[in-house]
């Protein structure tokens, strides 16, 4: 019955927190469906990663809402719906709801038949973003959690590499702890500039940082 207890606390903790956070306020007045869009705002922000007449794919975009900011920068004046200059190809093993201009796609990135349907959506053109959200379902076990985290960082960077326009960019979510060091430096050998950025937005308390890469070095 403790356990139970102190669980329910937790949650209620957490709920509490969630309730109040001013970017899940922001969120819902601005009709993001998660906080996470203001994480790549401040990045794309920042950076200047994503502009008018993109070609940009969205991977773990389930629930949308780093789809829905992309959206919202590709159109006239930020509109959440109608004319879009560009295009937005998402992927999430997750499904999600859809996002007026956006084409998803729900499989495993893992799989090639998924990344051939990937693939036949870009039709041989180059990217000029990726954002990647991916994350796996955590173990708790810090060596068994960085070996997954470090695979999708890898195959994101892999898809990068091989489609990004040559000023193209990457932005891929990571932890620190174990692990973290060496996705820095694959980063590093991977793209001509490589930033790691820890957004306002990723609660304090969260080990979530974001690397980005721009420009592909050749593979």
């Amino acid at each position: 019955m403790k356990v139970r207890t102190q669980s329910k606390k937790v949650n209620k903790a957490w709920l509490n927190d969630h309730v109040r956070d001013p970017y899940v306020q922001l969120a819902q007045k601005e009709g993001y469906r998660a906080r996470a869009a203001y994480k790549l705002k401040e990045i794309d922000e920042a950076l200047g990663l994503i502009k008018p007449g993109y070609l940009v794919v969205d991977l773990g975009s389930a629930p949308g809402a780093w789809s829905q900011y992309v959206r919202r920068k590709l159109a006239p004046e930020g509109a959440a719906a109608g004319v879009l200059d560009g295009q937005i190809l998402a992927l999430d093993i997750l499904p999600m709801e859809p996002i007026e201009g956006v084409t998803f796609i729900q499989g495993d990135f893992h799989d090639p038949e998924v990344a051939a349907r990937l693939e036949g959506l870009l039709a041989g053109r180059k990217v000029d973003a990726v954002v990647s959200d991916m994350a796996p379902n955590l173990s708790g076990i810090p060596a068994s959690d960085a070996a997954r985290v470090g695979h999708l960082v890898e195959i994101a960077v892999e898809f990068a590499q091989a489609h990004l326009k040559p000023q193209g960019a990457l932005v891929c979510k990571v932890f620190h702890g174990s692990g973290y060091s060496q996705l820095v430096k694959l980063f590093k050998e991977s793209f001509k500039v490589a930033k790691p950025i820890k957004p306002k937005a990723s609660r304090d308390k969260s080990s979530e940082t974001f690397l980005v890469g721009i420009g592909p070095k050749p593979e």
